[in-house]
């Protein structure tokens, strides 16, 4: 078995440990890394894999999070089927965007996703009766899984829902990228022009990857309402979308595990930085300066960067 894969594992048991050694809060930081780390890898798809670059993914987040939030506090349903149902309808929506997106290219693109985001903050702000407009949604519950599964109401049993679907994600994201149609997606950051006269339509895979970039997004936000207990309109606001694309660059974009370390990296200095400080976000802006001029690979990146160079060097010495 390959080290990246023991090391795999590895990281994976002590998620699973973690909630029988750490304290209650740092088991709620540890449950919104796995939320950001998720909506993080989801932007990766187009981001890395597309060069899609999206300055609006956060309607993604906010959409998702408003869809599972106002089903949870005004319909029946288990915690998992809201989650469920966020997702299928963040990706439906998501169809349209990348339909209207997709007919621009380059900066166009990205200044058409954050036109949508917007337009989903004003909508939020201003549709009271559905979205509790600035105040947001409150009190959003987590309901009881199926058959009476109370254990999702618990913070463990919450953690392990959102860390079952981070895992659950990145595995599918492993596999659509090493399938033909992720070929294809490379093909298009490579060369567009190239592989549209091969035959393929660029278009219609930059739509698909679209809609699976933001349902994935969906997901993150549908985790996210019932992990806080409310949605609001900041969710949708074009600070959090560019964040999140702060954290595919900074954890290595065209990764998908890149990011979601990128999101920890986020995370843990905003939280380390904000105890010291009210000014955090300026020396994170260093931070972030420093990644691009010496690390634009990324943290991901540069380890795997590291470790192809001491392979090589050993090569080289042992045929020395």
């Amino acid at each position: 078995m390959m080290p990246s894969r023991l090391l795999g594992l590895l990281v994976v048991a002590l998620l699973i440990a973690a909630p029988f050694e750490l304290p209650a809060f740092a088991m709620t930081l540890l449950t919104e890394l796995v939320i950001l780390g998720l909506f993080a890898m989801s932007l990766d798809l187009m981001v890395g894999y597309t060069r899609l670059v999206s300055f609006g993914h956060a309607a993604a987040y906010g959409l998702g999070a408003y869809a599972s939030g106002y089903m949870l506090l005004n319909a029946p349903l288990p915690l998992p089927f809201a989650v469920l149902l966020a997702t299928v309808m963040t990706g439906v929506v998501a169809i349209g965007v990348g339909w209207v997106c997709t007919l621009a290219t380059g900066v166009s693109f990205s200044m058409l996703t954050l036109a949508f985001a917007q337009l989903l903050y004003a909508i939020a702000f201003k549709w009271t009766s559905v979205t509790g407009g600035s105040d947001g949604l409150a009190g959003i519950p987590r309901r009881p899984g199926p058959m009476g599964l109370t254990l999702l109401t618990t913070k463990s049993g919450f953690y392990y829902f959102t860390l079952v679907c981070l895992i659950g994600s990145l595995l599918l994201c492993q596999k659509l990228v090493a399938s033909p149609f992720g070929a294809v997606l490379r093909g298009i950051r490579e060369n567009e022009a190239k592989t549209s006269a091969l035959g393929y339509n660029t278009r219609l895979y930059k739509i698909a990857v679209v809609a699976i970039s933001y349902a994935l997004g969906g997901l993150a936000g549908a985790l996210y309402a019932p992990f806080a207990g409310f949605a609001n309109t900041e969710l949708l606001f074009w600070l959090l979308s560019g964040q999140v694309l702060i954290m595919v660059i900074v954890g290595g974009a065209g990764t998908l595990i890149g990011p979601i370390i990128g999101a920890a990296f986020f995370l843990l200095l905003a939280h380390y930085l904000s105890a010291y400080t009210e000014a955090w976000a300026l020396f994170f802006g260093l931070v972030f300066i420093g990644v691009i001029l010496f690390a634009p690979q990324g943290i991901w990146g540069l380890a795997a960067w590291r470790k192809r160079s001491a392979g090589f060097m050993a090569k080289v010495r042992a045929d020395g």
